[in-house]
């Protein structure tokens, strides 16, 4: 029954706060959906976030309430039409999830009950099996990596290409992405670049927006794949 909507980056260059994305979300969550709950606990300042969002949001016919602003947020998420995660820092965001009791809760409202999930960057991030393949510094510590697993794979949003031309000796993030792997068991990893969304219904999962993706499988190859592709295979066991 699941139904999400995963998106590289909230702000393209040269455009506002979801302004790359706004006729998928608008797709996305269609005309049952009325209210969407908001968290935006990836960032610390969640009052002017949830403004950010909910100027948006509004701006497409739908309400928004934010997570923060409840009393109760498992029963905050308990009665939510639908769901947006927004980004920021990762770790930060899967530690509040935790902490406030609703990683549970909202596995359990889009894998069995059916309500639309949309997440971006670390919201992304966090839909996944879990965020060892995040770009963000660690600046507090989750209980544990293990996401909410909506999908049985990692992604990796704002994937960048290495630069040829660059004089940078760190580690590319394809470099990175290999490191990965190199550990035992280690799920495949999409590479979302900034445009993207992936957009999943069921046991369907569609590459869409304006740039392609590249995807990480242990021990292989990478592979480059077109917007509108089907990537369903990666809903079956990750690997």
């Amino acid at each position: 029954m699941r139904k999400l909507l995963l998106v590289s980056n909230s702000t393209l260059h040269g455009s506002g706060y979801l302004d790359h994305c706004q006729q998928h979300i608008k797709d996305f969550f269609g005309k049952d959906v009325k209210r969407v709950l908001f968290v935006p606990y990836a960032l610390h300042d969640r009052d002017n976030y949830a403004k950010t969002a909910r100027n948006k949001f509004n701006s497409l016919g739908y309400e928004l309430d934010s997570i923060h602003e409840a009393s109760d947020p498992v029963e905050a998420v308990r009665k939510a039409q639908g769901i947006f995660i927004g980004g920021g820092n990762t770790f930060r965001l899967l530690k509040c999830l935790y902490d406030n009791k609703v990683v549970a809760e909202i596995r359990k409202r889009v894998l069995e009950d059916g309500i639309p999930y949309m997440g971006s960057s670390a919201g992304t991030n966090v839909a996944t099996i879990s965020i060892n393949t995040t770009n963000d510094m660690p600046i507090v510590c989750p209980p544990t990596f293990s996401a909410i697993g909506l999908v049985p794979f990692n992604i990796n949003p704002h994937y960048l290409d290495t630069d040829p031309n660059s004089r940078h000796m760190g580690e590319t993030r394809e470099q990175r992405l290999v490191q990965y792997h190199e550990e035992p068991d280690t799920p495949c990893v999409l590479g979302l670049r900034e445009g993207g969304l992936l957009l999943v219904e069921a046991n369907k999962a569609t590459l869409l927006g304006t740039t392609k993706a590249r995807l990480f499988v242990r021990g292989k190859p990478t592979v480059e794949y077109d917007t509108g592709s089907d990537l369903s295979f990666l809903l079956k066991d990750g690997h």
